[in-house]
């Protein structure tokens, strides 16, 4: 019997300029602290760089503990997380 998977979202924050990919390297270490501090229950962060002005720095929630998140961190924007095979 499968389980009942909950959706999980990644929500993102984008840097842009010249100094975009260290923000968002940055930014996704406060991500981190902000997963411990709240015991949020996944523990997926990171930081992509988009080209060379434009990085973004995200992390991963279930679908249930969004709002709480969103209205917290305020991120620019989100999405359905696709985990890799």
């Amino acid at each position: 019997m499968e389980e009942n998977k909950e959706r999980k979202l990644k929500l993102i924050w984008d840097f842009k300029g010249p100094g975009a990919e260290r923000t968002a390297e940055h930014h996704a270490l406060h991500l981190k602290e902000f997963i411990q501090t709240n015991n949020i229950s996944l523990n997926i962060t990171g930081f992509e760089p988009i080209n060379e002005h434009h990085s973004i720095a995200f992390m991963v929630v279930n679908e249930s503990q969004m709002p709480p998140v969103r209205d917290a961190l305020k991120p620019h924007r989100g999405q359905l997380y696709q985990e890799e095979k």
